[in-house]
Formats: C-alpha cells, structure tokens, sequence
C-alpha cells in the first residue's frame, strides 16, 4: 500500500463527501466492536524483564478498556529481543494479521527504524513507551507516537544537570553505537561544550565491548560518566569498574539503565517518567498488576499502559464512528488523543509530529538500600 503522510492519515478518517452531501456511517454497538492490540516488546532475551513489564500493563489497558465499554479488543505478542532484525521479521507478521489495529511499541529506537516505514504503509500506528530517538518523528514515520518525551529534551536536560547543579567540570560520555544510543549521545555531548565542560565521547560496540579497557581511558578527574546503554546490567559493570580502578566517576545512566540491575549506591539515572506507585491515579492499576503478574513496578511498565490506552481507545471511537476494523480510522484516531489524566499523572494529547505535549524527564539518585529517590 501507498505509505500516507500524517495529514492525508487524518484525513482518510473524516465523513465522505459525495456530491456535496456528506455520509454518516451507523455507530456500531460497543458488543461488536473488537480488534487486536499488537504487543511488540522484547519478551525473551537479556532485558526480557522489561518486555515483559510493557506487555503486562498493556494487557490490563486493554481488559480495563474491555471491562468499562462493554468491548472484546485482544492484544497478540510479538517478541523482538530488542533487536532490529528480529524486530524485522516479526513487522511482516503484524501486516499480515488482519486484526491488528495498532501496535503498542517497539520499545527500542532502533526497531522503530527498521519496522516503522513497513507498518506505517499498512497503516499500522505503532504507540512506543520507550523509544527516545529524537528524529523518530521528524515525519519519517507519521504512523509513529510515544506517550512519553524524546532524547531533545533528555539529552540536554541531563548535561545541563550534571553541568549547573552538580558542577561537573570533566565528564566522559559513552556513546554505544545504536540508534539510541549514538543519538542521544550527541545530544549530551553538544549541550556539555555549550556548557564549556571537558567532554570525551567514547563509543564502544553494542556487543563484547570491554568495559574495564573503557574505564582505564576515564581519567581521576572526571566527575560523570555518562552511559547511554539500553541493557543496565551495562551500566552496572561500568560502575564496579570504576570503583575497581579506584575512580572518583560517578555513572550517570541515561533511561535506558532505569532498570532494577543498575544499582550502585550514588549513581544518577533518568527517567522519562515518574515513579507512580505512589500516584493516587495510578493505584488500582499498580495493585492489579502486582497481583496479576507478581512483579514489581519500573519506570518501564506505566508507558506502555498508556501506550495501549490510546490505541484501543482510538480504536472504540472508530468502531462507534461506523469504522470497525479500520486500521486507517484509529491512525486518525491515535492523532486527535485527548486524556484529562494518565496513571502517570499528566494529561496526554500529542503534537502534530506525534511526541507527548509537555513532556517531562525526571532524574533520580540509587540509595544506599538500592532504592531510588527523585532529586529532579
């Protein structure tokens, strides 16, 4: 199919206009309106545990939307291990099941690159809660949202923390080579020189790279290193390391070490959203995933709620709209989002390029227990 541009998406979901009169579809009853949630996340691998997080809440979404409406919407997995390729074999599996409607994900940047332009000429929305590629929605993709904010405002955010707050005066950026991680690093890079603090950007492979031949090349002066990996466990080795070699630097983990195994005592994390098992807003929603799925809440799982709300919510307007199983009408649907409130706490609704209005980072400090505490 002919890929469409963000406006003619929109468009193609307005009423149809013959002749000058205009034809109203028949709302359909909530009883007959169903589809499936496409669940893209890396549910097997080295950071399964975060998959598995995106695809537990993404599965209450969709029951919560079901047990309020009166609807029958279904999600489908599919696992892409964090990988592109993966994620490139699973993308033609999507198109090819008729019911999908929407996809909540892929949870990496780099998936999106690779699965992104093939969805989007199928008019397949994909709804990520935790790729942060800047230019993931500088139009290439207009089939592409994320209900949280980008690596524009992150990048920066965190250099400019590390530079006026914490006073660093040298720091060393470890660009890994993915499209995360190299765009990001960029972006930290860039705000650190503006700020006129010493910067040495290190890139190292996203495989076998040697963490303790890194750490030799962080001088004693530096404050941070900064790390912009998306496994944490990453991050982790590059703490001890540091402590090992007996360096005063202090890991600075972008988001995609907000994970339960990056936990050295006084290292910095950021996180593109809050912490919100104490949000009122958010606490049927965290018990039910507590007692369904026995785990524990990460920054991870919250987004890939809201991910899915928007979709089968855009997909419940289409089918009363008189468009039920139109993968067209909920993409212009996921376009005109409007929630008063998410269980993160903020209203939702989405610039035209698709990235969250307001969006927000949020840094916080590992304590001694292994805990994390918001400092900004």
């Amino acid at each position: 199919m002919k890929k469409t541009t963000r406006l003619g998406v929109v468009a193609a979901s307005a009423a149809l206009v013959v002749s000058g009169l205009t034809t109203v579809a028949t709302p359909a009853t909530a009883a007959s309106c169903s589809g499936t949630i496409a669940i893209i996340a890396p549910l097997t691998g080295g950071v399964a545990f975060i998959g598995k997080e995106q695809q537990g809440f993404a599965q209450l979404a969709v029951a919560d939307y079901n047990a309020k409406n009166g609807t029958s919407f279904n999600t489908k997995d599919y696992d892409t291990q964090l990988d592109a390729a993966q994620a490139s074999t699973q993308a033609p599996n999507i198109v090819a099941n008729k019911d999908v409607l929407g996809a909540m994900g892929p949870a990496g940047s780099q998936e999106v690159l690779a699965i992104g332009g093939l969805l989007g000429a199928n008019n397949i929305a994909l709804v990520s809660p935790s790729a942060t590629r800047t230019n993931l929605t500088a139009g290439t993709f207009p089939n592409f949202y994320r209900p949280i904010p980008n690596d524009g405002l992150q990048g920066p955010g965190d250099a400019t923390y590390m530079a006026k707050t914490l006073k660093a005066k040298e720091v060393v950026v470890i660009e890994e080579k993915t499209a995360y991680g190299t765009g990001l690093a960029k972006e930290v890079v860039a705000t650190l020189k503006t700020l006129k603090v010493k910067v040495t950007n290190i890139a190292v492979n996203e495989k076998n790279a040697d963490y303790a031949a890194v750490v030799t090349r962080v001088s004693k002066t530096t404050n941070f290193v900064f790390v912009t990996f998306q496994d944490a466990a990453k991050s982790e080795q590059v703490a001890q390391e540091l402590i090992k070699q007996k360096k005063k630097a202090v890991v600075f983990g972008s988001d995609g070490s907000d994970q339960p195994t990056f936990k050295t005592p006084g290292t910095l994390v950021s996180a593109f959203a809050p912490d919100v098992t104490g949000l009122p807003v958010a606490a049927a929603v965290v018990a039910a995933y507590k007692s369904t799925y026995k785990a524990e809440v990460t920054t991870f799982g919250p987004p890939a709620y809201v991910a899915a709300q928007v979709i089968v919510e855009a997909a419940g307007r289409a089918c009363a709209a008189g468009k039920p199983n139109d993968r067209a009408a909920v993409l212009a649907e996921i376009a005109k989002t409007n929630i008063k409130q998410t269980i993160m706490g903020n209203a939702l609704s989405f610039t035209a390029n698709g990235d969250v209005k307001g969006g927000r980072f949020y840094i916080f400090k590992t304590q001694a227990d292994g805990k994390r505490k918001l400092v900004a």
